[in-house]
């Protein structure tokens, strides 16, 4: 399976292959994304994929592709008991009355919540209760979106096997590589992108919240060639990899991305009267130690990095071998989009 994260600056795909009851990682690749554009034509997003296939030298035609959280949303929602396909026809019709909001012309998919309590038989003497709820994780994005990326891959010679929203990347690949922490523990997983960080919130293995922040290393990036008068790409190496020569500027730039995830703990934490334990974080930004302690001193949780990797058999070329720890933490989306596929 081929899967493709597409990023808002650069796109990542990995080639991975089922063998038995594992994984193998064959090959990855880090691509620029097109030149943002709010209506990117099919043509230039079909030629995109076709490149980032050739890098990955995959003989499968199958491809899963993970959407950027401006593009794709996901929610919990309370719905009647009935199945996932009639669930989608009801949130197509009237997502308001679900999701609060009028998500016409858009198309969803649906995942029922396993309850963990069975529910009470009726009593006999009383008439029935009105029609039974059941948690929901809901995903959707515009019809638009999904007609285009379709007929995009189509173009580049793939079958689109996935579409998915790429904020469920990060929790597939985290159920794998850290299994005993996602099943037991109550953590959070970060994933810093390029124009939104996100954030979900687990505990026991359930999605319990999830959030979208406006704030990714691109605002880190250009706020730091501003007050420092250099250029993006010098800003972009300063920022990851001599973060603590720019400490004063760094730290004023992180600050509000450090409050809005902190905000987010919170609200778990009132609601569930529960503490979140640790905060586990993905994106290129967390190379940088600096980055990471910035944001540990904002969020006051531990905050670590994690590799997505470790689950995987690697038989990676020698230049990609070499460099595959320093790059990792840029593949979970993509890691955990192909995993949602086998």
């Amino acid at each position: 399976m081929l899967a493709i994260d597409l990023g808002g600056r650069t796109t990542k795909a990995v080639h991975l292959q089922r063998r038995g009851d594992g994984y193998v990682l064959g090959r990855y690749a880090l691509l620029d994304a097109p030149i943002y554009e709010k209506n990117l034509s099919v043509e230039l997003l079909g030629e995109h994929l076709k490149a980032v296939s050739q890098a990955l030298e995959a003989r499968t035609k199958f491809v899963t592709l993970a959407l950027g959280c401006d593009e794709s949303i996901v929610r919990h929602a309370e719905m009647p008991r009935m199945p996932a396909e009639d669930m989608r026809l009801v949130l197509k019709n009237n997502s308001r009355n679900y999701l609060q909001q009028d998500l016409s012309n858009h198309v969803f998919d649906c995942y029922i919540i396993p309850s963990a309590q069975l529910p009470k038989p009726a009593d006999p003497g009383k008439p029935p209760a009105g029609p039974q709820k059941q948690k929901v994780l809901i995903a959707g994005a515009k019809k638009q979106v999904v007609d285009n990326l379709v007929a995009a891959t189509r173009n580049a010679g793939l079958v689109a096997d996935h579409i998915l929203p790429g904020l469920i990347g990060p929790i597939n690949a985290f159920k794998l590589a850290a299994p005993e922490v996602f099943s037991g523990e109550i953590v959070a997983l970060v994933d810093l992108g390029f124009k939104h960080s996100s954030i979900s919130i687990m505990a026991g293995g359930e999605l319990i919240l999830s959030r979208t922040v406006a704030i990714g290393g691109d605002r880190l990036t250009a706020g730091l060639a501003e007050s420092m008068n250099i250029s993006y790409p010098e800003a972009e190496g300063i920022k990851v990899g001599m973060a603590h020569e720019v400490q004063a500027a760094l730290e004023s730039l992180l600050s509000p991305l450090g409050r809005e995830l902190r905000a987010s703990i919170d609200f778990f934490e009132h609601q569930q009267d529960r503490p979140v334990s640790q905060v586990f974080i993905t994106g290129g930004s967390a190379r940088s130690e600096f980055i990471m302690q910035s944001l540990q001193n904002e969020m006051m949780v531990e905050c670590k990095t994690w590799n997505p990797t470790t689950f995987l058999r690697l038989e990676l070329p020698p230049a990609q071998a070499a460099e595959i720890e320093q790059v990792a933490p840029q593949l979970t989306v993509a890691i955990g989009a192909a995993l949602t596929a086998f």
